[in-house]
């Protein structure tokens, strides 16, 4: 795996962290207390996809705190750290979706799928609940209820919405960037 990192992934840093903040308002309630479905996640789940773990690393960390702090007054920590996991751990795999080469075939879609649902039980059911206890001493019985939760919605969020933008990037948008260095 190649690293690369130019002004294309900063500029992805900076829109994707604004998507991120910016939908951290958009809530589906699950029934579950404090566990919504979020658009967030497709958004970030996408730009790893294409841009790599640093750009999806960066927007979940830096989206989720900043979310937490502009809409809620404080950051809940134990819920950031997982989304950053999640973001770096899609973008590992960025080259083998093939994304902005049109490559995102039903090979890479499989791929991506397996790669986030791996990932997300690691960070909801796993991560946030341990980080919940340690950090803010929650209660157990609650906090396994929250993560599978918040596994369950981050799978659907971006197994149906994370994929349809990276089909409909990799059929039109990877093809025809406007994004071009300058002489």
């Amino acid at each position: 795996m190649k690293l690369k990192f130019g002004i294309k992934e900063v500029v992805a840093i900076g829109i994707g962290t604004a998507l991120f903040v910016a939908l951290t308002q958009i809530q589906i309630p699950t029934g579950i207390p404090n566990t919504y479905l979020q658009p967030r996640m497709a958004i970030m789940a996408f730009l790893a996809a294409v841009f790599g773990p640093i750009v999806g690393a960066v927007v979940g960390l830096l989206g989720h705190a900043l979310g937490d702090a502009m809409f809620y007054g404080s950051v809940w920590w134990s819920w950031v750290f997982p989304d950053g996991l999640v973001g770096l751990a899609i973008g590992l795999f960025a080259a083998k979706y093939a994304v902005k080469e049109g490559g995102f075939d039903k090979k890479a879609i499989i791929l991506f799928n397996v790669a986030q649902i791996v990932v997300n039980a690691v960070a909801w059911i796993g991560l946030a609940p341990l980080l919940d206890i340690l950090i803010y001493a929650e209660p157990v019985e609650k906090l396994f209820v929250q993560g599978a939760g918040a596994f369950l919605g981050n799978i659907l969020i971006i197994g149906i919405l994370g994929t349809l933008l990276c089909a409909g990037y990799s059929k039109i948008g990877a093809k025809s960037s406007s994004l071009s260095k300058e002489d």
